[in-house]
């Protein structure tokens, strides 16, 4: 009888190696897509005519130029006295180079006629014609009196050189005959004369 031993059988575990990722594989070529980032939306907010007007501001809106969001009153009061309708047909006639100045006016109108319902702007027109008119008056007077100083120095300069180059210069001499000469003139004075009588009849009372 024979008998034969059993060996166990020995297990060998494997572990198996990690493959090596070559560069040109197809994972490694693509970049991670890159996350889904939502795009900020622009509020573009109404003109201050739409506002008012309570209608949608349209990309091409006429009034939007000329009535910004941030001046309401602006519109406000175009649009009491012209109305809204008409501002849009008048802006719409014009050339884009003109509505500017167009605007201002039509503003500037419709205040003067809020202040004054009866002249409106022509009532402020007319004063402020008023005041250059006398501003004018005003200038023009005393343009004519420095022209009338410069007249008077002018001519007095001229009489001035003109009695100098006809007197010749005067001596010591001169100058004492001539003041005696003068005080003779005073004493053949018949007023000079009524004085000294006048003063000869007070004498006896102070004697």
């Amino acid at each position: 009888m024979e008998y034969c031993e059993a060996t166990p059988a020995t297990t060998t575990t494997t572990t198996s190696s990690p493959q090596s990722i070559s560069p040109n594989s197809s994972n490694s070529s693509s970049p991670p897509p890159p996350p889904n980032t939502p795009t900020p939306q622009v509020v573009i907010s109404p003109c201050a005519a739409c506002k008012i007007l309570r209608r949608r501001c349209a990309d091409k809106c006429v009034l939007a130029p000329y009535f910004p969001p941030t001046e309401p009153a602006k519109f406000t009061i175009a649009h009491r006295v012209f109305g809204a309708s008409n501002i849009i047909k008048f802006l719409q006639e014009l050339p884009e180079s003109q509505r500017a100045d167009a605007v201002s006016s039509m503003v500037y109108e419709a205040s003067a006629r809020i202040r004054d319902p009866v002249y409106g702007c022509a009532g402020a027109i007319c004063q402020l014609q008023k005041q250059v008119n006398e501003l004018q008056a005003q200038l023009a007077k005393a343009q004519a009196e420095v022209v009338n100083m410069q007249l008077q120095q002018a001519n007095l300069v001229a009489l001035l050189c003109m009695e100098v180059a006809q007197s010749p210069q005067p001596n010591s001499q001169q100058s004492v005959d001539t003041f005696i000469n003068s005080l003779q003139s005073y004493q053949s004075n018949p007023i000079f004369m009524e004085e000294n009588n006048l003063g000869s009849l007070w004498e006896p009372l102070w004697t």
